[in-house]
């Protein structure tokens, strides 16, 4: 069993930046891929980030060149960067915890960033 806890949601003026944070306990992080949804009112649940157990990499396309995912697997911690964020970028933002080989899919409960002046 994985849990996972985000924080560094908030609310940012467009152009502004956030950190969001995923921590991991009770299972073996650094086999895990982690990824970052997010989900605006009346829409449904979209990919944004996912960062393999090797460190892959992939990005929606309206994210890329402004969103970066990290993980630091000493810490049990993936990141996403969101840099000159826009109002269309407002919505609950996922952690998730993926290891197919095993069927294991987790999700944390949601923070909410609001893009706003």
């Amino acid at each position: 069993q994985v849990q996972l806890v985000e924080s560094g949601g908030g609310l940012v003026q467009p152009g502004g930046s956030l950190r969001l944070s995923c921590t991991a306990s009770g299972s073996i992080f650094r086999l895990y891929t982690m990824g970052w949804y997010r989900q605006a009112p009346g829409k449904q649940r979209e990919l944004v980030a996912v960062i393999g157990s090797g460190g892959s990499m992939n990005y929606a396309d309206s994210v890329k060149g402004r969103f970066t995912i990290s993980r630091d697997n000493a810490k049990n911690t993936v990141y996403l960067q969101m840099n000159s964020l826009k109002p269309e970028d407002t919505a609950v933002y996922y952690c998730n915890a993926k290891r197919i080989t095993v069927q294991h899919n987790y999700w944390g409960q949601g923070t909410q960033v609001t893009v706003s002046s």
